[in-house]
């Protein structure tokens, strides 16, 4: 610490120099002409040819009459070449009073040096903002991961693959709105804050409104304002916005996080497993070029169409264990032969649900949908006719991890009022992800909601697929950390 002040000092002294010659330290508007991606991938049509861009300097090298400089921008960097002859008085009042951190304007002319690197020959400096904090010593390895995620500005300048993530997020969430926008779909915003926590099995944020004195909830999801939008008539919504959940912080949770939810009347769960496996790739071919990615070791193929299988199915195929026929006492048994502890009087579906948690998820690598969940960890889902025990839902996976949920949506008020109350029961018992009694929403669908595929689609989890990210924290510009 005592290093970094010493350095501040340095650059205050040097700041305090520029402020006495008439140079202002902290600049306004530059105009840029060019990027430095654009320089290089244009350099046959640039060469000779004056530009102005704008970055941060990253290098200085030279002494004397004659320096050069890397600058860089969000697309890169481009080497300066500074000389006293060009510069005039500029040179020992401005450049040789800049550091590395510095952000700058250069004007000049694009070249190509004697060793072949594209080059600027500058005429004239801008200074834009000083810096008075030196950067890391070691900027090309910034590995303090807590550092990276406290500090993601200072991540972003000293790491350009951090850069390339965010940039590859903005590209598949772009590839995502053109895809739902091209098949009819509307946007819309329903709100943040909830009287009643619903939609999901998740422990709320509570907050409180004084003016109306009354205790609301972050929402948990997005689910039961968009169905109502189903029943006021408009068919084919979507939202992708902030979710909060109050639970624990993982490489694959954060509080917050970011949530695509959809909802397609007078279709079904059917319809929406097509509608995934053709949007994730549509994303990946937008933002990557390639539906082929690599992801921590494993080549996945995210082209349609993927693989199904039932919970049972996927369960008989890890474990060897068939759970088809058998009662939850018997059931029961078997998930602790294969090490589970159950907790006593777990229904049977919930049981058979956790044997699947537990020994089939992270083996799920290549893109695959995991169809016929139980009815009793299933309470917005419609019931399968052929079997009213199972529910017309699905889980996608890929990774290891779930990507996105999606059901036939249950429209039958009686129906969701039964489960609402079982719901309610395991709130009382002390389930605190339980479902809430949602009256208004019960309302609704006494209204009619039309059928409808409804499903879930978790971004961050696609993008950490999409940049080869380990962590959720590396695909959240600013996740959350317990402060110092």
């Amino acid at each position: 610490m005592e290093v970094e002040n010493d350095l501040m000092q340095v650059r205050l002294e040097k700041l305090k120099e520029l402020e006495q010659a008439g140079i202002e330290a902290y600049g306004g508007r530059f105009d840029v002409t060019h990027t430095t991606d654009e320089i290089r991938n244009g350099f046959d049509d640039l060469e000779g040819q004056e530009v102005a861009l704008a970055g941060r300097l990253r290098a200085i090298r030279g002494h004397g009459k004659v320096a050069f400089a890397d600058l860089h921008d969000r697309e890169g960097k481009i080497q300066l070449y500074i000389r006293v002859d060009n510069l005039g008085a500029k040179f020992n009042e401005l450049f040789r009073k800049l550091d590395i951190g510095d952000i700058i304007g250069a004007k000049g002319k694009v070249f190509r040096t004697k060793r072949g690197e594209i080059s600027i020959e500058v005429f004239d400096i801008t200074l834009l903002c000083k810096s008075l904090r030196p950067l890391p010593e070691k900027w090309h390895g910034l590995k303090d991961t807590d550092l990276r995620y406290r500090q993601r500005y200072l991540d972003l300048i000293v790491n350009p693959e951090v850069r390339k993530v965010f940039i590859t997020r903005t590209k598949a969430i772009r590839a995502i709105r053109s895809f739902l926008d091209k098949k009819g779909f509307l946007e819309v915003e329903t709100p943040t804050m909830h009287t009643i926590a619903g939609g999901a099995a998740a422990r709320p944020f509570i907050t409180h409104h004084n003016a109306l004195n009354i205790d609301l909830y972050l929402r948990i999801a997005l689910e039961l304002h968009l169905k109502r939008l189903l029943v006021g008539g408009l068919e084919k919504v979507y939202e992708m916005g902030r979710i909060f959940r109050n639970e624990g912080i993982s490489t694959k949770h954060n509080p917050e996080f970011t949530m695509l939810e959809l909802y397609q009347a007078y279709a079904d769960y059917e319809e929406m497993m097509k509608l995934l496996e053709d949007m994730v790739s549509y994303v990946a071919q937008e933002a990557l070029g390639t539906t082929i990615v690599e992801y921590q070791g494993d080549k996945l193929d995210l082209t349609p169409p993927w693989p199904r299988l039932t919970m049972l199915e996927a369960i008989k195929k890890y474990t060897g264990v068939d759970f088809s026929n058998l009662s939850a006492e018997e059931a029961r048994k078997e998930a602790m032969n294969l090490g589970l502890t159950i907790e006593p009087n777990l229904e049977r579906g919930k049981i058979i649900f956790e044997v699947f948690e537990e020994t089939v998820e992270s083996n799920l690598i290549q893109p695959t949908f995991i169809i016929d969940y139980p009815v009793e960890v299933s309470p917005l889902a419609k019931r399968k006719k052929e079997d009213p025990e199972l529910t017309y839902r699905f889980e996608a996976f890929v990774a290891g991890r779930e990507l996105a949920n999606a059901f036939s949506e249950l429209n039958d008020p009686i129906d969701q009022r039964k489960r609402f109350e079982i719901q309610m029961k395991e709130r009382e018992a002390g389930n605190e992800e339980a479902n809430m009694m949602d009256e208004d929403f019960l309302q609704a669908l006494e209204y009619g909601m039309p059928p409808a595929g409804g499903m879930g689609i978790g971004i961050d989890r696609l993008v950490m697929v999409l940049t080869n990210s380990s962590s959720i924290r590396d695909v959240i510009l600013f996740p959350t950390m317990r402060p110092r």
